[in-house]
């Protein structure tokens, strides 16, 4: 048997909090996960493979900027349509598109440009959406996109292995291009936004 660690000590070699970690636990994304009484443990190859997963290449993108959707495990809601928010491996295409299509707080113009919102969890995307031409706002300021389509998504963070939902070739482009990568993002919200070009591009 391969070197097993805690949660905690999977996040220190990660360099995040313990509770970054335990959300990509939550979301179903790490495979080979076994327990010691209450202890959740986690192959040491398995956070060796997330540690040296590549940066998202947004310089590809032809937007200059894109809106990041950021989101935590998946939770059941009691809002109408939209049974599930955030994020989670388990949930089937349709149920996590719903989930992750609104209600946001963003400047929806600015995510419309971009023409592309990855998803991430714990700094990981986990998930593509396009389609955001449309968007609609509701009483308390919070924006959805109704159009929105889910490129693809992510089962497995390790090996990785992700899934492609949509048939259109530029959708698929962008999910394989941005799948299973890093994209870190700061916000005090849930709708970051990134700049795709360095000062020197």
């Amino acid at each position: 048997m391969g070197i097993l660690l805690t949660t905690g000590q999977a996040a220190e070699e990660l360099g995040c909090a313990v509770t970054t970690f335990r959300r990509l636990v939550h979301a179903g994304l790490l495979p080979g996960l076994s327990r010691r009484g209450v202890r959740v443990m986690v192959p040491l190859d398995a956070v060796q493979a997330l540690a040296a997963r590549r940066a998202a290449p947004l310089e590809r993108l032809v937007a200059t900027e894109i809106a990041v959707l950021r989101v935590d495990a998946a939770r059941t809601t009691p809002a109408p349509g939209q049974p599930w928010t955030g994020y989670s491996a388990t949930l089937p295409p349709d149920d996590l598109l719903k989930a992750l299509r609104g209600w946001w707080r963003c400047d929806a113009a600015s995510v419309a440009a971009g023409g592309v919102m990855p998803v991430t969890l714990s700094g990981y995307t986990v998930a593509v959406l396009t389609g955001l031409e449309q968007w609609e706002k509701n009483s308390e300021g919070r924006h959805a996109f109704p159009c929105a389509r889910l490129a693809g998504f992510v089962t497995d963070l390790v090996t990785p292995q992700v899934r492609l939902t949509s048939d259109r070739s530029e959708d698929r482009w962008l999910a394989e291009l941005l799948l299973s990568t890093r994209l870190a993002s700061h916000s005090g919200g849930s709708v970051a936004y990134a700049t795709t070009r360095t000062t020197t591009s």
